[in-house]
């Protein structure tokens, strides 16, 4: 198994065990789906438990979301409250990720400039359906994760962006 972590705060992001793409060399689309947990008893959306287990009342120890954010305790960031304080965080984030490309792994520089800006402006365009996360610290000066709902095979389906560039892979 692969874990892929912030390569400036160390946070676990993500893991090859959901169904992964690759986006324009420069984006992992990670698709997660919507759980309910009790306690220890996972229920996924859309299943029906059967009479015996429904609860009567409200159970305290219950959390739903999508199982990427609960998996690795990604917190929703509310940092960015219009497009352009976004663009901002983007631009000094990439910045950054190019210093340590230019010191890493050179080759991958060309890769990056050549297809992050049409990756963003794509994405930038749907800026008003995005959510975010950061990872468990909650470092903003980190990277931010994008989630955004999608029809796939006639489902809607929670899809994690990550910037590859940003992650550092780690084999368990």
């Amino acid at each position: 198994m692969k874990v892929y972590k912030d390569i400036f705060t160390g946070d676990e992001m993500f893991t090859d065990t959901y169904k992964m793409n690759l986006a324009d060399d420069v984006i992992y689309e990670v698709f997660g789906s919507l759980v309910t947990r009790n306690q220890d008893n996972i229920v996924l959306a859309g299943a029906n438990p059967s009479a015996e287990e429904e609860d009567e009342g409200a159970d305290a120890s219950v959390e739903s979301g999508v199982d990427v954010v609960l998996n690795h305790r990604l917190q929703e960031s509310f940092a960015f409250t219009d497009k352009k304080s976004f663009t901002l965080y983007l631009k000094d984030y990439m910045k950054k990720v190019l210093e340590h490309l230019q010191q890493t792994a050179p080759a991958e520089v060309d890769v990056l400039k050549t297809n992050m800006n049409k990756a963003m402006k794509d994405i930038l365009g749907r800026f008003k359906e995005l959510q975010f996360f950061t990872g468990e610290s909650m470092d903003i000066d980190g990277m931010v994760a994008m989630c955004e709902y999608r029809q796939v095979d006639g489902e809607i389906v929670p899809v994690l962006m990550f910037f590859k560039h940003g992650l550092q892979e780690e084999k368990l």
